[in-house]
């Protein structure tokens, strides 16, 4: 379980309102009995400010939150969702600002995609980090449209296993397969009563049985 906690912490507010609305959101995780809150960064870079000083105030508001979240025996992660978060580059100065166990990486098979980054290498290089994963495909139609124009998309909006992602979900599962993940595994997808979700659920059984997982 994870609750979402997406206020845009590269946002000139992030050190004021980011911080309190997630440090509700880990009060509430703690009362709720769920292990780990969400939390993300802005679409688009800040006017006026440079990418040095978004990712120190971004630093430094981690640093308040993973103060609280150690006390709270709660795991805040980062998911790759904006500008920043979806830069490889970025996510390692984020990630490493803190030795901490309670900083970690939810990483976001779709959302790496669409923003024109290679998840499979994405997750290659933090995969040490990774405590919940969210997969998702891409369509080809958006794909083709969007590609490298996003940094995220809410769900996916094909069965997962039948977009242009597919191949890159089977080789990240067999990554996290031999990193012995234990972590979560959502299906973020567009339900359309039930028949897509079904698709999405038999096609991720059958990979994860064939790696020899449970």
């Amino acid at each position: 379980m994870q609750i979402d906690a997406a206020f845009p912490l590269s946002m000139p507010e992030g050190l004021t309102i980011g911080v309190q609305y997630v440090l509700n959101s880990i009060r509430w995780a703690k009362l709720a009995g769920c292990p780990c809150v969400d939390t993300t960064d802005e679409r688009c870079k800040p006017v006026g400010a440079s990418d040095a000083e978004v990712l120190t105030q971004m630093k430094r508001t981690y640093e308040q939150l993973v103060r609280v979240a150690e006390g709270y025996d709660i795991i805040v992660n980062i998911e790759p969702h904006g500008y920043y978060t979806t830069d490889p580059e970025a996510m390692q100065e984020l990630l490493y600002s803190i030795d901490s166990p309670y900083l970690r990486l939810n990483m976001d098979l779709g959302n790496t995609f669409i923003a024109g980054q290679d998840p499979i290498s994405f997750l290659q290089r933090f995969k040490s980090k990774v405590s919940h994963v969210h997969i998702k495909d891409v369509s080809e139609s958006l794909y083709r449209a969007m590609r490298g124009e996003l940094t995220g998309i809410a769900v996916s909006h094909c069965a997962i296993g039948e977009g242009v992602n597919a191949e890159n979900i089977r080789r990240c599962l067999s990554i996290l397969h031999e990193a012995d993940f234990e972590g979560v595994l959502s299906i973020e997808c567009e339900g359309q009563g039930g028949p897509m979700l079904e698709r999405s659920l038999a096609w991720l059984r059958n990979i994860i049985s064939k790696a020899g997982a449970s």
